[in-house]
């Protein structure tokens, strides 16, 4: 049997411990909740063959979010099996609306954009975590190289470029149809390492979202009430594209994969102002 006074000390004592205990766990929690978190955000639309490739290099985020363009293939389905949210949401040719969207559904306090035919690096991975944990509001851009399967292509059209992609969700949207731009409120700051881009996988591909891109930029430009010159637009400026990305940016190079790049570059920039031409003949740009 305990005396009165031994008895009081053993109360003091488990009760001072439970209150030590009690103190750290709370502590513990409080850290925990104030780390800041990631959604990854994925636009998608038939990216079955890429999809999972692409959320595998994203399991470090806490919450992987794909927004799809009601694809008909087994996009939903693999990136759910993949531990993906998805949310289906007709984009309706306007990318920076469908961005915008995005954002408005992560669940997270930071966003990172990824498009399906992108890959993080496992040093790009670490680098987007430290600096989240540091939670510092800025804005941050991502070196993105372009590769192949079978080729390489470092200069012209595909040469390496910066991407704005890491930023707080708050206060930040997107606007734009084709070349949509990220606004936020945020100052802006280069990552070091790098993110992989798998442009395309076949002519037929990127063809094919060339002649997409250039529906898409005639309707901005004439929406926006942009004239086209046919000797001026039509003729001369699809020679400067080539010239530029061949030339200026060292196309050349790259050898015949430099050579084929500027001269779909030229064939881009001419069908676009073709399209916008015919467009002001015609609202449906009939022939």
């Amino acid at each position: 049997m305990l005396g009165e006074g031994e008895q009081f000390y053993a109360v003091h004592f488990f009760f001072t411990h439970d209150i030590i205990i009690y103190i750290m766990f709370m502590c513990d929690m409080s850290e925990e909740s104030i780390l800041a978190k990631i959604t990854t955000l994925i636009l998608a639309k038939n990216e079955e063959r890429n999809i999972v490739d692409c959320i595998k290099t994203v399991q470090f985020t806490d919450e992987i979010l794909v927004i799809d363009d009601f694809s008909t293939d087994r996009t939903k389905s693999l990136a759910e099996s993949m531990g993906a949210r998805v949310i289906q949401h007709a984009m309706n040719g306007d990318w920076g609306g469908q961005q915008t969207f995005a954002i408005q559904n992560a669940q997270c306090e930071w966003v990172l954009f990824l498009d399906a035919d992108e890959r993080i690096s496992e040093s790009l991975a670490k680098e987007i975590r430290e600096v989240v944990e540091k939670n510092e509001q800025k804005a941050y851009w991502i070196r993105r190289e372009n590769q192949f399967r079978h080729y390489r292509a470092t200069h012209g059209t595909l040469r390496p470029d910066y991407v704005d992609r890491l930023f707080p969700a708050k206060d930040s949207y997107v606007e734009g149809y084709v070349h949509p731009k990220i606004v936020t409120p945020y100052p802006n700051e280069k990552l070091k390492n790098i993110m992989y881009h798998y442009t395309y996988d076949t002519w037929d591909q990127q063809l094919n979202k060339l002649n997409n891109y250039t529906r898409l930029a005639a309707l901005k430009y004439k929406a926006n009430g942009k004239k086209c010159n046919f000797l001026l637009d039509i003729m001369l400026r699809p020679l400067w594209a080539f010239f530029k990305v061949y030339i200026i940016n060292k196309g050349f190079l790259d050898g015949k994969m430099g050579w084929i790049l500027a001269t779909n570059h030229y064939f881009y920039t001419m069908n676009k102002y073709i399209k916008l031409y015919f467009l002001y003949r015609d609202s449906d740009g009939r022939l």
